[in-house]
């Protein structure tokens, strides 16, 4: 008894040793420290790693969009600047106040059709203060051809009344002044800057718009927008005559429902190439004004247009093709 029960005594100690042993083995090979390394995996490698990642890409992928497309834009304008030499405001005008009536009058019509209107129109009414003083009627049976006759009565003699009260008869050569007159919004200001002023402006019309878009300039669909975004790719005094080659292409050739493709100068630099028709005869038949052998906007075009080939535009009663 003595024996048997000395023997578990000494036994006992020897298999706990062996269960001490066997149990610190398996905490060693225990599923509880790979555990604690894919802890340490996770909680130190991937951060390291992905901080170094992060800015070795960011700076590099970041400004090559931003070049590339600075550098297609101004390639483009280019094209656009041989192929349009002769490119110009398509409104008759011979002032300031002539220009800002014709700009607000082209709203929703054509620069042809108020090119037809407004040689009665600046007879009748040579100045701001005649215009001021206008029987509205008169004036609407004038306007008639241009459509929303009525709105466009209102707004050109309240902008004459503002230049005659306000400015002392005389168009303001800055755009705070020229957005506060009736009628006048950005796009009419710059027209105006830009043309009769001098001063650099974006005019984003209905084809420039259209086009900027289509060559991926900007994905922006408001007009202040797109000049921010169109602007900060070239240079200030590039602004004026950029707007006018891209509107005069925009009428020529890449027009809103059929694209002349086939026949477009600048096809090799188009993202949207396709859109319109690619066979070169076809897109020939497509193309309007000089390049196609027709009329232009004006009734009295630059020299520079007429050189080129241009031809005048035909007077009020004529019929001619909307532009």
């Amino acid at each position: 008894m003595k024996a048997t029960a000395a023997t578990p005594a000494k036994v006992t100690p020897k298999k706990a040793t062996v269960t001490t042993r066997k149990s610190a083995a398996a905490k060693k090979a225990a599923p509880a420290k790979p555990a604690q390394s894919a802890k340490k995996a996770t909680s130190t490698k991937p951060p390291r790693s992905a901080k170094k990642a992060t800015p070795a890409k960011s700076p590099q992928k970041a400004p090559a969009p931003d070049t590339a497309l600075v550098r297609r834009a101004r390639r483009i304008n280019r094209e656009l600047a041989e192929v349009y030499p002769y490119a110009h405001p398509e409104l008759d005008f011979e002032n300031a106040f002539q220009l800002v009536v014709a700009t607000v009058l082209s709203a929703q019509t054509t620069d042809l059709r108020v090119n037809q209107t407004t040689p009665a129109l600046f007879a009748k009414y040579p100045t701001p203060e005649d215009l001021a003083a206008a029987n509205p009627e008169e004036v609407e049976e004038i306007l008639r051809p241009t459509g929303f006759f009525r709105a466009k009565t209102k707004s050109v003699i309240g902008l004459s009344k503002a230049l005659r009260d306000d400015f002392g008869g005389e168009v303001p050569g800055r755009l705070e002044d020229l957005v506060k007159l009736p009628g006048v919004g950005r796009k009419t200001a710059f027209v105006v800057l830009g043309n009769a002023f001098g001063r650099p402006g974006i005019t984003v019309d209905t084809h420039f718009q259209r086009l900027v878009r289509r060559w991926q300039w900007t994905a922006e669909t408001e007009p202040d927008k797109i000049e921010a975004a169109v602007g900060a790719l070239f240079p200030k005094s590039d602004w004026t005559m950029l707007s006018h080659h891209v509107i005069f292409h925009g009428r020529r050739i890449c027009h809103a429902r059929k694209p002349a493709c086939g026949a477009c100068p600048i096809a090799p630099l188009c993202p949207a190439y396709g859109e319109g028709e690619t066979d070169p005869e076809k897109a020939k038949k497509l193309l309007k004004y000089e390049k196609g052998g027709f009329p232009g906007q004006r009734l009295n075009p630059p020299q520079s247009y007429l050189d080129a080939g241009g031809i005048p535009a035909p007077p009020l009663g004529t019929p001619q093709g909307a532009g």
